[in-house]
């Protein structure tokens, strides 16, 4: 026990200390590097290349170069991210975007196949229900890893804290919220103006201190993670990875489904919610009206509650049914939208800055487990396909939301994503009628357990 625990341990701080550095990069992008929208274009370069490699390179890596060194070579490919960021520009951001992109799939995919074969082979040794184990460590692993956003927001925050108060003057605030000035001021010639920077000092410690936090994660788990691979595994159970090219076919195939169909505007507005407030509220919101020292402050409010109702929902689920938690998200989320079109955002306003994150989180914690759930239960005989469909629609909202950000005003982005919640919650509405006048009795698949791929509750890489 205590060398399988042992294992599970380093995997699960690994992931903390790498992604106490990518979550907290991920939420100052837009602010950090916004000439010419570079940052939200990195981000939006992040989630095609995750298209890709989720596509083909998870199975062909782990068979090839097992778990272990799967995650470490994973990992450095966001090492190389954080290096892209000492001189950003079009020529090192997108590149480095590219490759931790591509590192994304492996890594998730390498650190569930760990976890889950280090489940069975205890569960074999002590005589326990392998499925038991495994969702033990799995709740282990979320546990540690669910606080790397606070950590990540909150180093940024205390480092940004350390340059001086910046004057924030009226033509500034008119720049701010949901009629951005974009491209000109009051339709002259006038450049808007653009919030001030931290020092390059500054920008450079924390940097360091993100890549340092990325090169412990990659000793830990070089030095303390034992060897373990996959293709023992799948040889006892007589099964081989899947090819790209039955991955790819099963996973379109998928589409012939119309519930699938049905569900795509779902899965991708996941992606745009999530993309608007790292992108466009850190940005036009935080960063304009109070500073890009706040962003850190205001993102813990988004991750906290995130985590804290993702637990929540998961008990209450049983009770409420999942037509009930979707329905509260949908009017958290249609509130907070509207609150955006219609506020002006100042200094003094100071507590909505952080009670907007904070509902966000609420809803964002329905989106992600419900939608997952949801997955599980309808497409229960064909799940590799089903959620192979929820990366890539989601993964596909997220490159539309970082693509659009760099030449469209945050007015028309609220838009954007309020249009796609309503169609999104109409489809979804159909589904539930569907499988209603299917089974006869709605409420029958609350009644057993859901099984889900641990990984796809991840979704910031």
């Amino acid at each position: 026990m205590e060398k399988y625990l042992k294992n599970i341990l380093v995997v699960s701080f690994g992931f903390l200390l790498l992604f106490t550095a990518y979550g907290g990069l991920q939420s100052l992008q837009s602010s950090l590097h916004s000439e010419n929208g570079l940052g939200v274009a990195s981000l939006s370069v992040v989630y095609g290349a995750l298209i890709l490699s989720s596509m083909f390179l998870p199975p062909m890596l782990i068979k090839k170069f097992g778990c272990k060194w799967t995650i470490v070579g994973s990992m450095c490919c966001y090492i190389a991210f954080s290096l892209g960021n000492f001189h950003a520009s079009w020529y090192t951001l997108i590149p480095t975007s590219m490759i931790l992109g591509l590192g994304g799939a492996p890594l998730w995919s390498a650190k569930c196949t760990y976890l889950t074969i280090a489940g069975n082979s205890y569960a074999q040794k002590a005589g326990k229900i392998g499925k038991d184990v495994i969702n033990q460590y799995f709740g282990i692993f979320f546990l540690i890893f669910q606080s790397s956003g606070v950590w990540g927001n909150l180093i940024s925050s205390l480092v940004f804290g350390q340059s001086p108060n910046r004057e924030i003057s009226e033509a500034d605030l008119a720049c701010c919220g949901a009629f951005d000035c974009m491209e000109k001021l009051d339709g002259n010639d006038t450049e808007a103006p653009s919030p001030s920077k931290p020092s390059d000092t500054l920008i450079y410690t924390l940097l360091g201190i993100y890549t340092g936090s990325g090169v412990l994660a990659v000793l830990l788990i070089i030095v303390f993670l034992d060897q373990i691979t996959a293709t023992k595994e799948e040889s006892k159970e007589g099964k081989t990875p899947p090819s790209f090219c039955s991955t790819f076919l099963a996973t379109f195939r998928h589409l012939k489904d119309v519930r699938q169909c049905l569900l795509i505007p779902l899965t991708m507005y996941s992606g745009f919610e999530q993309g608007f407030l790292a992108g466009d509220y850190t940005k036009s919101y935080v960063t304009c009206a109070l500073g890009i020292n706040f962003v850190g402050y205001v993102m813990i409010c988004f991750s906290a509650t995130n985590s804290l109702c993702s637990m929540l929902f998961g008990k209450i689920y049983q009770f409420t049914g999942r037509k009930a938690l979707f329905a509260l998200a949908t009017i958290i989320n249609f509130a907070c939208i509207i609150t955006l079109l219609l506020w002006k955002p100042r200094p003094e306003h100071l507590a909505v800055f952080f009670i907007i994150p904070a509902l966000w989180g609420v809803s964002d914690a329905v989106w992600q487990t419900q939608t997952n759930a949801l997955y599980g239960v309808l497409f229960e005989k064909h799940t590799e396909a089903a959620f192979a469909n929820y990366r890539l629609w989601e993964s596909l909202g997220f490159v539309i939301a970082f693509g659009y950000g760099t030449f469209l005003q945050v007015y028309i982005k609220l838009y954007i994503v309020l249009a796609v919640l309503v169609v999104a919650i109409v489809l979804y509405g159909i589904v539930e009628y569907l499988e209603s006048k299917a089974s006869g009795m709605p409420n029958t698949t609350n009644k057993e357990p859901i099984k889900l791929p641990p990984d796809v509750l991840q979704t910031n890489m």
